[in-house]
């Protein structure tokens, strides 16, 4: 089976171009895949045995079995399609893998706030000190800036060069999942100068670089590095729960559709290839709904008064 995972993933990487972590996703799952069938031959595999394989995923969250049995499908296809199968096994098998209808994990306006304040308190802070302890405060800004202002995803913000960025830093260019770029306008002041101040205090590294968020070792920020930087202001905040980038793009989803915002822009903004990814955010808070049924609730209107 080697030489046909072998195969396939030369066919992701060199033809397709796929990301190097879907190709990180392809390797791992195919390789749990040949080692319980170490015996056996691709070509030799029926429905019978994906089936005690989907028993076998069943220790598994949702999520994960469903992107398994995605990665397998994926490549009997490739396989079907280069003819080294003559009968694809997953033809006629049921794979529905049934998610948890979990709710995305949110911010509220408030919580917000007080991340932001936290955050530029320590730029007041530091600004008197100098060195690189307040270019850091001055970068994170900018991150927290951009995560609220864009939904950008945290892979694609610190993937980001001055070539994905106007020269007045009001359009960001996002190359999202599946190598689909999209455009992003800026238009808010406040992460305009973030941007703009980042970019002054880190005007050598990014120009040695071309990544526009630096590390204090001159080289791009990882992703690990933002998670642990906005779990720390989330905390410092007093926010109880857990906090990641993640849910900054949750949170720039929703609150946008509470102010009725067509989910189709929202789509276009968060890269989402499809509609159906973005309803997940259509949920309506009960806040909101007491709102809405506060102001504009029929029984308002009706008067029994002559």
């Amino acid at each position: 089976m080697k030489p046909h995972i072998t195969q396939f993933i030369f066919h992701c990487e060199i033809e397709k171009k796929l990301s190097p972590k879907t190709i990180k996703a392809y390797r791992l799952d195919l390789k749990q895949f040949s080692l319980f069938f170490k015996n056996e031959t691709v070509d030799k595999l029926t429905k019978d045995d994906l089936k005690k394989y989907f028993l076998e995923l069943s220790k598994y969250a949702p999520r994960t079995i469903r992107r398994k049995i995605a990665t397998l499908k994926t490549f009997f296809s490739y396989l079907e399609f280069e003819e080294d199968i003559e009968i694809n096994p997953f033809h006629k098998v049921r794979t529905k893998v049934k998610l948890d209808t979990t709710l995305p994990n949110t911010l509220s306006i408030q919580e917000i706030q007080h991340i932001l304040k936290t955050i530029y308190n320590d730029e007041k802070t530091y600004s008197s000190v100098g060195g690189y302890k307040h270019k850091e405060v001055i970068r994170n800004i900018a991150v927290l800036e951009l995560l609220l202002a864009s939904g950008i995803r945290v892979s694609e913000l610190c993937s980001l060069t001055m070539n994905n960025i106007s020269p007045n830093f009001s359009l960001i260019k996002v190359m999202g999942k599946g190598s689909k770029e999209r455009t992003i306008p800026i238009t808010n002041n406040n992460t305009l100068n973030a941007l703009q101040t980042n970019f002054k205090s880190f005007k050598s590294e990014i120009e040695h670089t071309s990544f526009f968020f630096i590390n204090r070792f001159g080289n791009p920020l990882s992703e690990q590095s933002v998670r642990f930087m906005v779990k720390k202001y989330a905390k410092r905040a007093k926010i109880k729960r857990t906090i990641t980038p993640h849910v900054f793009r949750h949170s720039f989803a929703t609150l946008l559709l509470e102010e009725d915002v067509d989910i189709r822009y929202i789509q276009h903004l968060l890269g989402h290839s499809s509609i159906n990814i973005t309803q997940i955010y259509t949920h309506v808070n009960e806040k909101k709904k007491t709102e809405i049924l506060a102001i504009k609730s029929p029984r308002n209107f009706i008067s029994l008064s002559e």
